[in-house]
């Protein structure tokens, strides 16, 4: 799972998590694509909204390549 499948499984938009979060939506991009992460202190928070836990937040999509 990784920040962005995470969000979508969830059934949640970029913009809402962002505003939910208190976050722009670039802020959400750039955790998604991997140019930053969030703070440590946030990933709970994120997890919590997302209905994952943090290791899973930080795993690397897992692609089938059968």
């Amino acid at each position: 799972m990784s920040f962005r499948s995470a969000r979508k499984k969830r059934g949640i938009s970029a913009l809402e998590a962002a505003e939910k979060l208190g976050v722009t939506d670039a802020a959400i991009y750039q955790w998604e694509c991997g140019i930053f992460l969030p703070t440590a202190k946030r990933l709970p928070e994120i997890a919590k909204l997302y209905g994952c836990t943090i290791d899973e937040l930080l795993e690397k999509d897992k692609e089938d390549n059968t």
